[in-house]
């Protein structure tokens, strides 16, 4: 076959294919335009999730006719002064998005600079069908419709309008957090779907756009290093999601899907999430334009950077610094439904059961003892120390002073503004854990020996993937031998732990190294194996302490980074503030 040259409407059908996936992917060029043009205020609005409709308005600074012209015409741009390609500092400027968009869809362009008329542009799949004056305040007004109308095998292979609608608002979302000085709307079917307004701060514009909670319960990230500097905000280990669609990522202001970003995210949070859960962050890279390439993919949602090591250590240093900075902080929002389990009701059936008591009891409102009406249970057991004036909570004890524990589980402690409940195993274990990392970086883990050497059976590989850490656990203060093919001889153990389930510790730590990604670095497994050696020498739920022990463990969570997550993600305490115990029992 022949080399021939293709026609301009195939030219365009192709870039097209590069350019416009779907919906979502023209409204992502579009609104990028508009933002590129100096808007400060931007409307989208959709028909049939973007499948019908698209349009985008702004009041940027307009086109003039022979501009808007140019601008349909391929390998056009505005935003690229010179032809150093490197140094855009655009969203875009591969000035094909717009006649990629009018080779597959009907797209009308109505523009307008100030102190001129409007002029108005229609292009139907390729094919110039009507232009003149048009009626517009300052700025454009572009419409796309019957996206692929007439590319059957492309428009058979979008999703329902649903799905793209919902693709939509992930494009207009993560540009509109990078740019919290313009506003955005978005309409769907006549419905208001978002909206934000200009001038809004980092902080407020990212909860807006993701979730009213993150506000109260985030930090303030802020991190430079050299050239290179972080900002954004991050969700405190306990406010996290179960997939990782509330991870946004920017790099000079452009929203991208980057592996080296996602992977520093992971890592800065890895001992304090469980493997199926992930944080809500919003993180802002600001760096010289020489130091990232944003031309490696045709939608820009990739980068590359020059030296990739540096951002990913910033990211996970800043979120490590920021997070350390969170203290004891956990997140505070007893759930609805656990409140509800709160009875206010008399015992025996609330009203109902009242009325079948005798009028005397009814008055009193009180149980009879007689055995008539005594339900047979067992009685309450308590333990009695000695008595004594139990001290007020103190300013510096925010998690306040214990009072007590229940079921041998949780201790209730008085704080000056509310009741605290604390989960000992969970918060002991975040204690342990700092304890080691401490340790650690202070030399080394102190072990202690076992009487009696145990040996411990595993599978050949398991016992394979220990002997090569061995050296690596012996600074933990674990000291192992293989001991055959399938065993290991368990000499000590970190000191820290006290008494331990030595074969199940072992049989987790063999577990966990074989889980590891081989990507993480050698100081992240340490962690990991840190945390699953901190889960076995923590405080068990059941143990019975005393106040002293109570009032010991609160104090050192006060003063503990993390400590208001256990290693898994899950808060180590929850707070009821004064007002909330009031309303359960309808005193506000």
């Amino acid at each position: 076959m022949s080399i021939r040259r293709l026609p301009e409407h195939l030219i365009n059908r192709i870039a097209a294919g590069e350019v416009v996936e779907r919906p979502a992917s023209a409204l992502k060029e579009l609104v990028e335009n508009a933002i590129d043009a100096g808007a400060l205020r931007i409307a989208v609005t959709l028909r049939e999730g973007g499948l019908a409709a698209i349009e985008v308005a702004d009041d940027g600074c307009g086109m003039r006719p022979a501009e808007m012209a140019l601008a349909l015409e391929r390998h056009a741009t505005s935003k690229l002064p010179d032809d150093a390609i490197e140094a855009v500092e655009t969203l875009g400027f591969r000035g094909e998005a717009l006649p990629s968009i009018a080779s597959v869809a009907r797209l009308s362009i109505e523009s307008r600079v100030r102190g001129a008329d409007g002029w108005r542009r229609i292009v139907d799949n390729g094919v110039l069908v009507e232009e003149g004056p048009a009626a517009l305040p300052p700025g454009t007004r572009v419409k796309m419709e019957a996206l692929f109308e007439r590319v059957p095998a492309r428009r058979k292979f979008l999703r329902s309008a649903r799905s793209e609608y919902a693709a939509c608002v992930d494009v207009v979302k993560r540009l509109a957090m990078a740019r919290p000085d313009v506003g955005f709307t978005i309409e769907h079917d006549g419905r208001r779907a978002l909206s934000v307004p200009p001038g809004e701060s980092q902080p407020a514009r990212v909860a807006a756009l993701t979730d009213r909670e993150l506000a109260p319960n985030s930090i303030v990230v802020d991190h430079l290093r050299g050239d290179v500097r972080l900002e954004g905000v991050a969700g405190l280990p306990t406010f996290h999601r179960g997939v990782a669609d509330h991870q946004f990522l920017f790099v000079n202001g452009r929203p991208v899907r980057d592996r080296v970003l996602v992977g520093a995210v992971r890592a800065a949070y890895q001992d304090l999430l469980a493997r199926d859960r992930h944080p809500v962050v919003a993180l802002f890279i600001t760096l010289p334009g020489s130091e990232v390439d944003v031309n490696v993919h045709p939608a820009k949602t990739e980068v590359r950077f020059r030296e990739p090591s540096l951002v990913r250590g910033l990211i996970v240093g800043g979120l490590r610094a920021a997070l350390d900075g969170a203290g004891h902080r956990s997140v505070q929002r007893p759930s609805a439904a656990a409140l509800g389990q709160w009875q206010s009701e008399p015992m025996g059936g609330g009203a109902a059961a009242v009325a079948t008591l005798p009028a005397a009891e009814r008055q009193y409102g009180v149980w009879d003892a007689r055995p008539s009406y005594r339900v047979e249970m067992p009685a309450p057991a308590g333990r009695a120390e000695i008595a004594e004036i139990a001290p007020r909570p103190a300013r510096e004890h925010p998690l306040g002073i214990a009072r007590g524990q229940v079921a041998g589980t949780y201790i209730v402690a008085e704080a000056e503004d509310g009741l605290v409940l604390v989960d000992q195993h969970a918060a002991h274990e975040r204690l342990v854990l700092e304890r080691m990392r401490r340790a650690m970086a202070n030399g080394g883990v102190s072990s202690q020996a076992l009487l009696l050497p145990e040996v411990v059976e595993l599978d050949e590989s398991g016992c394979d993937r220990l002997e090569t850490r061995i050296d690596e656990l012996g600074t933990m203060g674990l000291e192992l031998e293989r001991f055959g093919p399938r065993a290991m001889l368990v000499r000590a153990v970190p000191a820290m732990l006290g008494r331990t389930d030595v074969r199940g510790l072992v049989t987790d730590l063999a577990d966990e190294l074989a889980a590891y990604d081989e990507a993480l670095s050698l100081r992240e497994k340490l962690d990991a194996v840190a945390g699953t050696m901190a889960c076995h020498g923590s405080v068990r739920a059941g143990r019975v302490l005393s106040v002293a022990e109570m009032n010991a463990l609160l104090r050192e969570m006060e003063v503990t980074p993390h400590s208001g997550q256990c290693n898994h993600g899950r808060p180590t305490w929850v707070k009821l503030d004064l007002k909330q115990v009031e309303a359960l029992f309808g005193r506000k």
